[in-house]
């Protein structure tokens, strides 16, 4: 039953937070391009697009830490300092998607569709600018947990 809940622990995360990863770190280049271009309409899907695949899978990731609790829990690592880390370093990067990057998304789309009353290209620059931060923030986050759960320190297997 461990390799069963490890094998979806892992598949989990690399389909849900990985297209999170990249499509958060696609949109604030994405968002400058359809503020240049206000006429392109694909420019605009693209940055939908991407927003509607950050919330989407940011919901269905709650798979990977459900997963991972069951298979620490099968491994009895549930105590292991490594794995608090891990699991303080997975809140910080939910809170961090879930309070800066998905508001700030919706916020600069909003402007860029012009659902916000008028269209503000300094609000879409502005939240473009500190949407790169907080995904790179992010992604770090995530960066550190996958060290952590290759690395395990003081893990049994030797490697």
């Amino acid at each position: 039953m461990t390799k069963f809940l490890l094998a979806v622990h892992v598949l989990a995360a690399i389909i849900t937070i990985g297209p999170v990863t990249v499509a958060a770190s696609m949109f604030p280049p994405s968002a400058r391009r359809a503020l240049a271009a206000p006429d392109d309409a694909a420019a605009l899907a693209t940055v939908r697009t991407l927003h509607r695949i950050c919330r989407v899978y940011a919901v269905i990731a709650v798979a990977v830490p459900v997963f991972g609790l069951a298979t620490a829990n099968s491994l009895h690592v549930l105590a292991s300092p490594w794995l608090m880390t891990s699991i303080a370093l997975t809140v910080a990067a939910a809170a961090v998607l879930a309070a800066l990057v998905l508001p700030r998304q919706s916020s600069a789309l909003a402007a860029l569709d012009g659902t916000d009353g008028v269209r503000k290209p300094t609000d879409v620059g502005r939240a473009a600018r500190q949407l790169g931060m907080y995904t790179g923030v992010f992604n770090l986050l995530w960066a550190a947990v996958t060290v952590l759960m290759i690395v395990r320190p003081g893990s049994t297997t030797g490697v």
